[in-house]
């Protein structure tokens, strides 16, 4: 639990971290489109070496990079597997029975693998320079010309905030559940894959339990208190877009740019 990268921010004075929340949202969500224009060496490396650099920028140590890709190890594997041993084209490698490994395939599983990866780097990269409350604000931010429709933007963010904010609780939780059971001679590591998902059901239980009194008691705090969102409502962090927001994306439509330019 302590290896968690989700909603964990590592302060630090960087270039990124100074970057406003709202560049910071946008810029992944170009990144995403973007990296589906780089198919082939070239056009990988450089995305690599935009990412790393980036990842040079923020200060922050690689281990916690690494952190961030271990959860989504097996969807990876996974997922290049199944483009070496399903994608037919090109030539015939390997085959054995029914299996055949082509080098179409094994291109495509490469493209697979590297956007996975640099997608996983570059949104831990979002999380540990930018904290979570900001994000939600800047979710709300970039969601408020909705309002006009009627999307309760406010709400959507105030349950991205407490959602937020709540994940090291949940983690911190969750924990002690499991201390609670082992002291009770709950083993988790043992035994096959069904009794391993049934051990799971003694955490899961006092773990929803608990997080629908913890919510029960944060709605009676916040109405006793009066809260009232919406407009009128003055922030108590304030958003500024700068320059060097601008430039920041400017950069990476510029990175689109060559990709379109060197893509097959």
């Amino acid at each position: 639990m302590n290896n968690l990268i989700l909603g964990r921010y590592i302060p630090g004075d960087s270039l990124l971290h100074r970057l406003d929340p709202r560049s910071k949202l946008l810029a992944m969500f170009i990144y995403i489109i973007i990296i589906f224009w780089a198919n082939n060496l070239a056009t990988n490396l450089l995305m690599t070496v935009f990412t790393l650099s980036l990842v040079f920028l923020s200060g922050i140590k690689i281990t916690h990079f690494l952190k961030g890709l271990r959860p989504m190890v097996v969807l990876i594997l996974f997922t290049t597997l199944f483009q070496v041993f399903f994608t037919q084209g090109g030539q015939v490698l390997f085959q054995f029975w029914i299996i055949k490994i082509t080098s179409l395939g094994l291109s495509q599983a490469a493209l697979i693998f590297m956007r996975f990866v640099l997608i996983i780097v570059f949104s831990t990269l979002l999380t540990l320079t930018t904290t979570p409350l900001s994000l939600a604000d800047a979710v709300e931010s970039l969601l408020r010309p909705l309002s006009r429709f009627k999307v309760p933007v406010h709400e959507i963010g105030l349950m991205l905030s407490l959602s937020l904010r709540f994940v090291p609780t949940l983690m911190d939780d969750t924990t002690r559940i499991m201390n609670a059971q082992r002291a009770r001679g709950v083993d988790f590591g043992e035994g096959n894959l069904m009794q391993k998902v049934k051990s799971i059901i003694p955490i899961l239980i006092p773990l929803f339990a608990s997080s629908f009194k913890r919510a029960d008691a944060l709605a009676t705090a916040m109405e006793a208190r009066g809260y009232q969102g919406g407009d009128g409502r003055s922030k108590y962090r304030l958003l500024s877009w700068k320059f060097l927001d601008s430039l920041a994306l400017l950069s990476l439509l510029f990175l689109g740019g060559l990709l379109l330019l060197f893509k097959n």
